[in-house]
């Protein structure tokens, strides 16, 4: 039990300690920590999922971003963890659990989650194998920056409670330090250069103290749970981190959850949950339980009266009465004032406008916390600070004990970003000032809105973290008129200007702009100011269906990403080549494939920012994708590198990759099989790279690995010699294997190699997949063509004498093959002899009878042929429409031709000894099954020529 270990401590010191922590966390104050009425934290508590894993790296989006995406992940699986179970190894882990990093985005409820951890285990609830739990906020400790202190006077600094515990060293003694807001802290945590400390006793600073503990030299045996915003979670060395784990947020039936708890009046729960729904960006942004709390707040008291002035719709409008209402709040708490929120005293227009200030100031610095002398250089008195405390959270240092100093932050960054554009504005309205100018030496001359706007465009684009993104789309609401109506209180004029030219910069910056993501917030701004007209010509667009026939500039698929990241649904397949655009576009069409399960990326040249940018969506945990193409990109090993940075993440799901095409060499091969352990990729095409039996025998060592998952390798065109069918062969007859599917078309593997595989398709304990055959139909093929058993037709100079049958070709030269070909993969090879042959595929529905194009294979909309012609050289056609297609020089007579119909890609190439050459590729979308075809002909040269035969191997 808990107190029968030979303990340091005494039953007092215990007791105190979780007698202090249940009377510290046994209540909650939404939005703030003092500010309203305390209600239990078991009952205003709304569970929230805290989900395994989290991408590596720094997080450069905007957290409302992240948000976004993260609203999509309805019913998607995923592996949840109790709040009380942060500490236990999940199902398949053989580790010991030390330091878990949870990361959420601000007020997504890290803190509520640590809050209830503590609760549950002081009130005897959960963790009872625990003896003490030690929760040290970054922000109080940021106030010992300066001071030195060994690990029990750091405690007992804290905890005075505790000052009869003279050790914590025993590894009998459980202990657990809460580490919260890691996005807080401003003490430097060094851990590549601070020194190395193992003695409790020894008096250190408080940063090397902290990155000793997180490091494990002291105390080795304490758990640490540490919190983050994922911008600041890469500060903790990822080796230091046993666990990352990551809180969701509330769905969407959690969100009508939590307004049906807070609202007991008939009714009224309902308008709100409808009018939320009525409003994408509000519905998006109740995915925090902070912004329900603002919400909340605002809609109680515009649908609970009637007569009420227009509710809000946009994000500008909801913050801004949120930040009147709860001034009309303080003034009728601490002064007794009725009034409308509208109007306002001057002492609640001094301190906006001071609160305005810090908030700039500080957002322009990255700091969400701040310290008095922060407040006292806005000019702000603390003692009437507190007043503001539903806006500014006031933490008093005595609420853990020793607590002198006061520490404050907004309650939730969104609300700093409002009141710092609402400051903006007003310094532009009443003063004439710019102070997103850098150089303010002139500000006598007349400053227009425009000029405003732009400063506050180029700086969100230029902000790496894009901190400014949100505090643009506040300063473009805020020149509304309806927003300045409310702000009227505040301003020493009130005039509403064109829009014009801030519509114009910010449609040229959409042309011009480089980062993908960057336009997806200048969409968002548009949308703020109600500017619609791209917006309407991409949803025209999409409803007309000609998606190939009309040609999209750059601009418009920034829009058309925007459009389709800020749907609802979830895409089955994104196809990049729907689109009829520049390589630009296609670049700027690349954020789309995190929503959607299944991407086409093949053949848009993607370069090593492209991968770059794939490789953060295979890492981000809301990403839906796991079917990925990518052939005919040209990547290289350096692509490949570049992405195995996402594949090697824990949020990658991708099932299915298409690599074919690709250039990729042994070293490239290299790199994904160290990522293919533990991946849950099944299907891997490599086909047509140069991989040789060096990457083929890397891969086989990847196969025997019992963690590798790939039930399908396509290695077609790959130059595997009898050397690699041997690697092969042994790793198939692991026992560990899972392949079910292995493609080795058009490759050399000698006649031993031959046998080494074919033994495994005989072993009835192998579980390989017979390749599909190809073979002709006697009952299609035309009179003058002869078939020699099922695979070879010659065409003869008489007729055959072939029954009469529907499916015949009456006039043209032509026989289809037997086999249906649909929904999945195939490859066969066509050999020729003679002059001309058109090889090629087609709906059952071509016409056998007569002599028009609806009966000649490629000159109809049925069917797709490669002509080929000692010297008329090669084309291909679909529909009467004929492209020609570069050769090399005295080219093979033997083909191979690949269907992938799903995806709707028939693809040609020229088989040599030396190499595999690709010709063509068709891409389109198929319809109806397919069957293979071909068709001969009689040339007239100087001498009449005849095909000798045509072979379906």
């Amino acid at each position: 039990g808990m107190l029968t270990v030979n303990l340091l401590f005494s039953v007092n010191a215990f007791l105190s300690n979780t007698c202090h922590l249940k009377s510290k966390f046994e209540c909650i104050h939404e939005g703030n920590a003092q500010q309203g009425n305390p209600i239990l934290l078991n009952d205003i508590f709304t569970e929230l999922i805290i989900t395994e894993g989290g991408s590596g790296g720094v997080n450069n989006e905007h957290e409302v971003r992240l948000i976004e995406e993260a609203s999509k992940n309805k019913g998607m699986q995923e592996k949840t963890i109790q709040y009380n179970d942060i500490f236990q190894p999940l199902p398949g882990q053989r580790k010991r659990i030390r330091t878990v990093l949870t990361k959420g985005i601000a007020g997504i409820g890290k803190t509520v989650s640590v809050h209830k951890f503590i609760l549950g285990w002081a009130e005897g609830k959960a963790n009872q194998n625990i003896h003490f739990v030690f929760p040290l906020p970054f922000r109080d400790l940021n106030l010992k920056g300066n001071g030195k202190y060994s690990v029990m006077q750091l405690v007992h600094q804290y905890f005075p409670e505790l000052k009869d515990l003279k050790s914590i060293r025993s590894e009998k003694v459980k202990i657990v330090f809460i580490f919260d807001g890691l996005d807080e802290c401003r003490l430097p945590l060094d851990f590549k250069n601070n020194e190395m400390c193992c003695d409790l006793a020894k008096k250190i600073s408080v940063d090397v103290l902290l990155t000793n503990l997180i490091v494990g030299n002291i105390l080795p045996s304490a758990f640490l749970w540490i919190t983050s915003r994922p911008a600041a979670a890469s500060q903790i060395p990822s080796e230091c981190v046993d666990q990352v784990t990551e809180i969701r947020g509330f769905n969407d039936s959690e969100k009508e959850q939590y307004f049906r708890k807070r609202f007991s009046v008939p009714g009224l729960a309902d308008k709100i949950v409808a009018h939320i729904k009525s409003s994408r960006s509000l519905h998006i942004m109740c995915h925090i339980p902070v912004f329900c709390w603002i919400s909340a707040t605002v809609l109680e008291k515009m649908l609970g009266r009637s007569g009420c002035i227009e509710v809000p719709k946009t994000l500008t409008q909801m913050y801004t009465h949120f930040l009147l209402i709860q001034t009309h709040l303080k003034n009728k708490k601490y002064h007794g004032m009725i009034q409308d929120e509208i109007d306002l005293t001057q002492s609640d227009k001094e301190m906006i406008i001071k609160l305005g200030k810090l908030a700039f100031l500080q957002l322009e610095k990255g700091n969400m916390i701040f310290y008095e002398k922060d407040l006292t250089e806005c000019g702000i008195d603390v003692s009437k600070a507190c007043e503001y405390s539903a806006i500014c959270t006031e933490i008093f240092r005595e609420e853990f004990g020793l607590y002198q100093e006061k520490v404050f932050c907004f309650v939730h960054l969104s609300i700093q970003e409002h009141l710092a554009a609402v400051y903006t504005q007003l310094q532009f309205v009443n003063s004439n000032m710019n102070i997103l100018r850098k150089n303010t030496e002139n500000q006598r001359e007349i400053v227009k809105m425009s000029h405003l706007h732009k400063s506050a465009v180029d700086r969100a684009l230029q902000s790496e973290n894009g901190h400014f993104d949100l505090f643009l789309r506040f300063l473009l609401g805020l020149s509304l008129e309806c927003n300045l109506v409310l702000l009227r209180g505040l301003l020493s004029k009130y005039s509403v200007e064109s829009l014009d030219e801030t519509v114009d910069y910010i449609k040229e910056k959409i042309r011009k702009e480089f980062s993908a993501e960057r336009t997806i917030n200048l969409f968002h701004c548009l949308n703020e100011i109600n500017y619609n007209a791209i917006l309407d010509e991409i949803h025209s667009f999409l409803k007309s269906g000609r998606h190939c026939e009309t040609e999209l500039k750059p601009d418009q698929c920034s829009a058309l990403a925007y459009v389709l990241l800020t749907s609802d649904d979830v895409m089955n397949e994104f196809d990049m080549k729907m689109c009829n655009t520049s390589l630009e576009g296609y670049r700027r069409l690349l954020p789309v494939v995190r929503t959607s399960r299944r991407a086409i990326l093949a053949g848009v040249n993607l370069t090593d920012e492209s991968c770059e940018t794939l490789a953060l969506v295979l890492q981000s945990v809301n990403s839906h994708l796991t079917e990925l193409d990518l052939s005919f990109n040209s990547l290289g090993d350096l692509g490949v590198k570049l992405l195995c940075a996402g594949l090697s993440s824990p949020h990658c799901k991708l099932e299915e990759l298409n690599l074919s095409h690709n250039e990729l060499e042994h070293i490239g091969v290299k790199l994904l099989c160290d990522c293919l352990m533990g991946l849950k990729l099944e299907k891997l095409d490599l086909s047509y790279n140069n991989l040789g039996d060096s990457g083929v025998k890397l891969l086989s060592a990847g196969l025997k690995n019992p963690d590798c998952k790939l039930k399908s390798i396509r290695l077609s065109g790959c130059c595997v010699t009898e050397e690699g069918c041997i690697a092969l062969h042994f790793a198939l007859s692991s026992n560990h294997s899972q392949l079910r599917e292995l493609d080795l078309s058009y490759n050399h593997p000698g006649k031993s190699g031959v046998r080494q595989l074919y033994a495994i398709l005989e072993d009835p304990q192998q579980r390989l997949k017979d390749a599909c055959e190809i073979t002709l139909d006697p009952n299609t093929a035309h009179r003058t063509l002869s078939l020699t058993g099922s695979k070879k037709v010659t065409m003869t100079k008489g007729e055959q004498p072939y029954p009469d049958h529907p499916d015949r070709f009456e006039y043209y030269a032509e026989a289809l093959c037997r086999e249906i070909l649909h929904g999945a993969r195939f490859y066969w090879e066509v050999e020729w002899t003679g002059n001309v042959v058109y090889i090629g595929v087609t709906y059952k529905g071509i016409n056998r009878k007569g002599r028009g194009r609806d009966c000649k294979l490629g000159m109809n909309n049925k069917s797709w042929i490669l002509f080929c012609s000692n010297d008329y050289g090669y084309y291909v056609s679909y529909n009467n429409k004929e492209t020609v297609v570069p050769t090399p020089p005295n080219p093979s007579k033997r083909m191979g031709i690949y269907l992938d119909w799903q995806a709707g890609r028939l693809s040609y190439f020229i088989i040599s000894p030396e190499r595999v050459y690709h010709i063509y590729t068709f891409h389109t979308t198929f319809t109806e099954p397919l069957y293979p075809g071909i068709r001969v002909e009689i040339m007239y040269l100087f001498t009449r020529q005849i095909p000798e035969f045509v072979s379906v191997l």
